[in-house]
């Protein structure tokens, strides 16, 4: 668990490495860390054979030497350091992954990349706002707990220390995907179908995240590769509540790990959806493979996690109910696709 990975520091932007006497995280300035974006974008120019230095690369030189040249300049803050959070950082890595692996594949199949791109601003959007509201109508004493006036305005929306459900998210992202397909007349069922793996490819970082910032945790484990959690994270504080931990305790009993079983079976789906992608025999198979695939999964996992109790007397989870959505709306999907060839066999018999 490390909630913040490390600080970039504004009061010496030319230190290669310092730590925070406060906090003791540690750093590099911020003229450091322009300089690493900079040489990993010239690299990635030189990768795809294009030169940075060309016409048309110009205005991102420019911004990075005006960088450069503010970094200098600094005013006097209030702060001297910038913390780069575990949880979203991860979610920024998963994101870029995900869109760039959609862009290839979206080119590979005769349609223009930065439709891609601009599918996922609106996916960016509506997805953490689902997975936000999700959260906060799941969980309103933890968000709203003692609060009064703006500060629960200020609490619904701090997502610092996590609070986003992905189920949340992904209604929320499919409700602008399948508004963002009738605009630009595209058949949903074909851009599912290529977009599956970058949903597993994302969900998989995203896991990662929920391991360093300590949410989504597991429950009692035996085995050799348990994990504890510090006094005051978030596994510590749910189990002191619920009177299964000493509030003296400095550290969590040993948890499953769900987080990391979350994130791997989330990269074995990407894989299996892009193995099975060319073996599709109609669109929108892919994507009903992948939505039966992890309804499945997600539904056992849900087993060894701990930190979501029983909903509407049923003795699963909330995560366990509309994985059941998704496994129905998987095999609707199937049905739908198999009756639809089978009428046009029949027709064509004719």
């Amino acid at each position: 668990m490390r909630q913040t990975l490390l600080r970039i520091f504004l009061d010496e932007p030319w230190a290669l490495w310092k730590t925070d006497a406060a906090t003791g995280l540690p750093g590099p300035g911020i003229g450091i860390v322009v300089l690493v974006v900079m040489a990993l974008w010239i690299l990635f120019q030189l990768l795809r054979k294009q030169s940075p230095f060309a016409t048309e690369q110009r205005p991102t030189l420019l911004l990075f030497g005006g960088a450069l040249i503010a970094v200098n300049f600094v005013p006097k803050l209030p702060f001297d350091s910038l913390p780069i959070f575990g949880y979203g950082f991860m979610l920024l890595v998963g994101f870029l992954t995900a869109v760039k692996v959609a862009e290839r594949r979206a080119r590979l199949e005769g349609l223009e990349p930065t439709l891609v791109m601009d599918l996922a601003f609106w996916l960016l959007i509506a997805g953490i706002g689902g997975a936000r509201l999700f959260y906060v109508v799941q969980y309103p004493d933890r968000v709203f707990g003692g609060r009064q006036g703006f500060d629960l305005v200020k609490s619904a929306l701090n997502l610092s220390q996590g609070g986003l459900v992905l189920f949340g998210g992904l209604l929320g992202g499919a409700a602008a995907y399948f508004i963002f397909c009738y605009r630009r007349g595209i058949h949903p069922l074909r851009l599912g179908d290529i977009a599956t793996p970058s949903i597993f490819i994302g969900i998989g970082f995203g896991r990662i995240g929920c391991l360093l910032n300590g949410c989504c945790y597991g429950g009692r484990c035996e085995l050799p590769w348990a994990i504890t959690f510090p006094q005051g994270s978030v596994p510590w504080q749910a189990m002191a509540e619920r009177g299964f931990l000493d509030p003296d305790s400095p550290m969590t009993f040993a948890l499953h790990p769900t987080q990391i079983y979350s994130s791997i079976n989330a990269f074995l789906l990407a894989w299996v959806v892009t193995a099975f992608y060319p073996r599709r025999r109609h669109d929108g198979e892919t994507f009903a493979l992948g939505c039966i695939l992890y309804s499945i999964t997600r539904f056992t996992i849900e087993y060894l996690r701990n930190d979501e109790l029983g909903q509407l007397g049923t003795g699963l989870t909330i995560s366990q109910l509309v994985s059941i959505g998704i496994l129905i709306t998987g095999i609707g999907v199937l049905m739908t696709l198999n009756l639809r060839r089978t009428g046009n066999v029949s027709a064509t018999a004719k």
